[in-house]
């Protein structure tokens, strides 16, 4: 055979193992031959034979022994395209393809079953002809045309019931500051409407530094540079370079995210698939691998004319194995090359399984004999050469014939951190087969040591069992028992309860003794006992000491009776002998079980065989349903050494721990789907490039080449730019609030000068401002307006402490010696109250500001101006002492210099106060709406209560309340609104449905990502319940338009970024006096006491 012809034949195989593939992931069947029988009834039309699959329940044939061996000789030199795990080196037959089998009753098809050289000539002529006319006239490989035939086919095939409409793309934050880069924090990528799948793996690809600098250093062919010559380079051309781009603007960019946008509409056109459709990991990886090989094949054809060209990402990401196999005492090899490496989940307990179930298949004890004549077939896999980067694909989507729609199988699955590859390697094939079999002969010897110990644990032969020590440990405590009698009315008198049946019967029996008229002596009448039924009520007459009396030699617990002393004495002596044989035999089970485990587990663990080391570089995590759910990525980096989480446009420190709970499954709807291995004996794989003058590592911009370092460059003036203007607006703003306050501040003073002294008027609402203008303006909280005129209550205190400080000063009677003296007895009241221990409902900060102050350790300049302010007010009294108190006190705050007392910490202080105090009314309200059952309205009001006090506990612990208490309430809340939302989305009214939705995606959906961005387990655990109540009802049948709606409305719900979205702006508050909160505020936070939030 040609070499011409060679490739035909590997291109037409390649062919068709695609077709199989991806029929194989679209259907989730596994079944070569039906996979076989529906291509051949569709005459090769992938979306027929889709039909086919799903709609009807074909019987699968028996395989055809002629095909198999025929299939299994076929070599294929280009990869494993991707999907659930198969017999890899079985290939589709196809009418017009070597290797095909003829379907009854076809004439049109080139028999390939004989020895005929000639036929197999014009069956790859054939396959040339058509391969060559259609790539000519679309540029196309029908690889690729196969792909979009499939894709099209099976969204079609949903489109009834999992139609969806373009998701809401939320916007960026208006303050650039917020989406600022910290320094050196790698940069996320924007999530632009369900593209999570892109973001995790460009981002497993970036950190790869040796596929990071490939990308960023490539540069296009210079014959294509004018005129690209096909449709695939008009297309991969364009992608090679916004790739580029976004990997430029990932490395120096002064974003902390960034959009990829231009790259992933590529992406999209190419999958002809909605705008809006979540994309699988691996269909996505193998697609973009493909592309990228026909990028750099083309530049590296160019590079090297007359060689043979490298491609480096076929080096970077290819391997090879050998397919050894028999069939009849015939074996045969070929060597095959793959790329993702696909392995079952469903039945496999850690990846050694999964690779070992992968690499051997059939019956294989015939490979390791002689016999010519043996009639068993079977197959293994031996790598012969690994790639630099390997990556396992995890099959774990499955296609429910029944339902006919898949679903993903959350099935715990262990992964190392460390991989060994030996084990696999086809030079280690005789020593792994020793091995493999001596393994085989433990895990025998295993089952039937446990089946032993099973016995001694599961002991007896009904439907309960027993360990066998337990049950003559039981034994031996009966004979251990002595019998004890008791009378039996004893036993009623000190058992039965009062008024009781039993009480009764002792009741009737002693009365019908003594006479039925007298009742017992101390017995009130009520419990006398009552008349006899007349004669026509006919009553069964109960006679206590003959139906139930117990026999007189009952024991009161179990015991042995009728037993000499010598009988119990052999038999206790038995029992133990008995139970200590028992105990010692199941100890050498179970510590003979443990041996051949720590045997099986050290099997491999010899130097020899940890030659070929593989570290976990990547993990690619799904959380969801099939159709339905959430990427992100867990990235290993080697220069901080720790687990990075990417998620979208989050990227934050990780740990081991939090990766495993997220990828091995098992309990959550999270779990890893593809795992990314690299050759820990390659460290350019990940290595920092350096400087080769200086010697220095490159970093940010230095790495880049000067076309992509300008195009950082202009991006990051653009962003330097927004954030001066965004600064020069709040700068603006911040001015006009100055003069607002400023004249507003004059405006308060005029009126102050002019009103009656019969009308206190309320003081300004606003702080006072620093300078001198208008020194003795009150915080708004010293003095507050109220139906009430509580107003005053601030007022009698002041006036309080000048009279008892006045009945102190006998002697000092002028009125700075009485204001010094009233402002002590102020400040001691205060700070009695400030060290007082009380309940939370009865919360001293909120009487004054002082308390506050003291316990936050304000500074002495700050409480003596505050105290000052106090005994200014004007409206504190209209006596002659208290007005010449006032005026003195005015004065002392006329007499304060700047430089005495900085009025910036003054007025932060007191705007903490007032800050606090507007939390505490937000918890006050949400917590009265909460216990009437307003859950709509009390959430915003838990929600910003929980967040200002957060902000206020960070500058101190007395700064703020509980935050535990309102995370309690805010959970609770969050979860009412869910299960009131999933019953309404349960009711299957349209109304109903509608309303649930709105407060999901207005309400709950929104607040989430406030539960996850600080990692509290009862937030995560919340959140998580809240998911689950609905992803359960994707395995349940419902009309299309709800599944639609539900389609649409869980990757909102399953969305796992932290970031703040657009949220409800914070409820208006109204105003209460001091005594009106504090009374408020008390009565609700008593009523929590007497009702916790779950309503127990």
């Amino acid at each position: 055979m040609t070499v011409e012809q060679n490739v035909l034949q590997q291109h037409s195989q390649k062919h068709q193992q695609t077709l199989l593939n991806q029929l194989r992931e679209v259907t989730g069947t596994t079944d070569v031959q039906l996979l076989q029988q529906a291509l051949q009834v569709s005459h090769g039309d992938l979306a027929e034979a889709v039909a086919f699959l799903t709609e009807k329940n074909a019987k699968v044939p028996q395989q055809d022994e002629a095909t198999y061996y025929q299939t299994t000789q076929v070599g294929n030199d280009r990869y494993i395209s991707v999907g659930s795990q198969a017999d890899t080196s079985e290939y589709l037959p196809h009418p017009a393809l070597p290797g095909a089998v003829p379907s009854q009753g076809d004439t049109n098809v080139i028999d390939l079953t004989g020895d005929d050289k000639d036929d197999l000539q014009r069956a790859i002529a054939l396959s040339l002809e058509e391969s060559s006319r259609a790539f000519r006239e679309t540029g196309i490989t029908d690889e690729e045309q196969a792909i979009s035939r499939v894709l099209e086919a099976s969204i079609a095939e949903n489109k009834a019931s999992l139609k969806r409409t373009h998701t809401e793309v939320w916007s960026d934050s208006p303050n650039p500051h917020d989406r600022k880069r910290m320094e050196n924090c790698p940069v996320g990528l924007k999530n632009v409407g369900n593209t999570c799948w892109f973001s995790a793996v460009i981002q497993s690809l970036f950190n790869l530094l040796e596929f990071q600098r490939l990308v960023l250093h490539y540069s296009p062919p210079a014959r294509v540079q004018d005129l690209p010559r096909n449709q695939k380079e008009h297309r991969n051309l364009p992608f090679m370079q916004e790739l580029r781009n976004l990997f430029s603007l990932m490395v120096g960019s002064k974003r902390k995210y960034v959009d990829p946008s231009c790259a992933v509409e590529i992406l999209k056109d190419a999958f002809k698939s909605s705008e809006s459709q979540q994309q699988d990991v691996s269909e996505f990886t193998h697609k973009l691998l493909d592309w990228l090989e026909d990028a750099f094949q083309m530049k590296a054809e160019e590079d090297r004319e007359g060689e043979k060209p490298k491609n480096p990402m076929v080096e970077l990401f290819y391997g090879r194995f050998l397919a050894v196999g028999v069939l009849e005492g015939k074996k045969f090899e070929n060597t095959e090359m793959f790329g993702q490496y696909p392995l079952q989940v469903n039945g496999f307990k850690d990846l050694h399984e999964c690779l070992e179930a992968a690499m051997i298949e059939g019956e294989i004890e015939s490979l390791h004999s002689s016999a010519e004549n043996s009639a068993k077939s079977g197959q293994e896999h031996w790598f012969t050469e690994l790639p630099p980067v390997l990556t396992f694909e995890l099959s774990r989507f499955e296609f429910n014939q029944a339902l006919g729609r898949p679903e993903k199988i959350h099935s715990k699955l262990e992964f190392p951190s460390m991989l060994y590859m030996d084990r696999y390697m086809d030079r280690n094939r005789e020593i792994t087969r020793i091995k493999r079999e001596e393994i085989r002969r433990l895990k025998e010897h295993l089952t039937l040591l446990q089946q032993r110990l099973e016995r001694y644990l599961s002991y007896g032969s009904g439907p309960k069992r027993f360990p066998l020590a337990d049950v003559l440990q039981y034994a031996m405590e009966f004979t251990s028992s002595k019998p004890v009698c008791t009378s039996p009315v004893g036993d009623f008198d000190t058992s039965a309860p009062p008024g009781g049946t039993t009480g009764q019967l002792l009741l009737a029996s002693s009365t019908a003794e003594q006479g039925p008229s007298t009742p017992p002596e101390g017995l009130a009448p009520a419990l006398a006992p009552t008349p006899a039924p007349s004669t026509q009520q006919r009553v069964p007459i109960h006679k206590p000491f003959t139906q139930s009396r117990l026999p007189p030699d009952l024991p009161m617990h179990p015991a042995p009776r009728h037993i000499t002393e010598e009988e119990l004495r052999v038999l206790e002596g038995c029992l133990h002998r008995w139970r200590s044989e028992v105990e010692n035999d199941t100890r050498d089970l179970q510590g003979s079980i443990s041996r051949i485990h720590r045997t099986i587990e050290l099997m491999y663990s010899d130097k020899s065989m940890m030659q070929v080391p593989y570290r976990l570089h990547a993990v690619l995590v799904h959380e969801g349903q099939a159709n339905a759910g959430h990427y992100w990525a867990y990235i290993y980096d080697p220069h901080q050494r720790c687990w990075m989480k990417y998620n979208d446009i989050s990227v934050t420190k990780s740990s081991w721990e939090e990766l495993v709970r997220d990828s091995f499954g098992g309990y959550r709807n999270a779990s890893a789907y593809c795992l990314m291995y690299i050759n820990d004996k390659k460290p350019f794989l990940i290595e920092e490039e350096f400087d080769k003058e200086t010697g220095q590592m490159l970093s940010g911009l230095d790495k880049l080449p000067p076309d992509l370092k300008a195009y950082v460059k202009e991006d990051n003036g653009l962003f330097d730019k927004e954030m001066e203007e965004w600064n020069t607006l709040q700068a603006r703003k911040a001015q006009q609030e100055k003069l607002a306050l400023a004249v507003a501040a004059a405006a308060t003073a005029a009126v102050a000068e002019t009103a009656t002294t019969t009308s206190p008027q309320p003081m300004s609402t606003e702080p006072s401002t620093p300078d001198n203008s208008a020194p003795h303006q009150d915080p708004e909280y010293m003095e507050q307006p109220s139906p009430t005129d509580f107003s005053r209550h601030l007022q009698e205190d002041t006036e309080r402490a000048i009279s008892k400080a006045a009945a102190e000063q006998q002697e000092e009677r002028s009125p700075e010696g009485l204001l010094t003296a009233a402002i002590k007895v102020e400040y001691t009241r205060l700070l009695r109250f400030a060290q007082e221990d009380t309940a939370p409902g009865n919360d001293y900060r909120l009487q004054h500001v002082i308390v506050y102050f003291i316990q936050n350790q304000a500074p002495k300049k700050i409480l003596e101006r505050t105290l000052l302010m106090q005994f200014a007010d004007r409206n504190l009294g209209f006596n002659e002492r208290c007005k010449s108190i006032m005026k003195v006190a005015r004065a002392k705050l006329d007499l304060i210099k700047p430089e005495e007392i900085n009025m910036e910490e003054y007025e932060m202080w007191h705007q903490d106060y007032r800050n606090f105090r507007e939390t505490t009314i937000f918890l006050m309200i949400g917590l009265e709406l909460f216990q009437k059952k307003s859950f709509v309205e009390a959430l915003m009001y838990l929600i910003y209560s929980y967040q200002y006090n957060r902000e206020l506990l960070v500058k101190g612990l007395y700064r703020g309340h509980d935050d535990e208490l309102i995370g309690l309430y805010r959970r609770e809340c969050l979860l009412k609104l869910n299960e009131n939302a999933a019953g309404m989305f349960e009711s299957g009214e349209e109304p109903e449905v509608s309303n649930g939705l709105s407060i999901m995606n207005e309400l709950v959906v929104p607040c989430i990502p406030l539960l996850l961005v600080h990692d509290i387990e009862k937030d995560l655990l919340s959140v998580e319940d809240m998911r689950n109540r609905w992803c359960s009802y994707l395995g349940q049948e419902m009309e299309p338009n709800l599944q639609e709606k539900l389609t649409d409305f869980l990757p909102k719900l399953l969305d796992c970024s932290t970031e703040i979205k657009s949220f409800h702006d914070p409820p208006k508050l109204p105003t209460y006096s001091t005594l009106e909160l504090v009374e408020r505020y008390g009565r609700v936070m008593a009523s929590l006491s007497r009702v916790p939030a779950d309503g127990r």
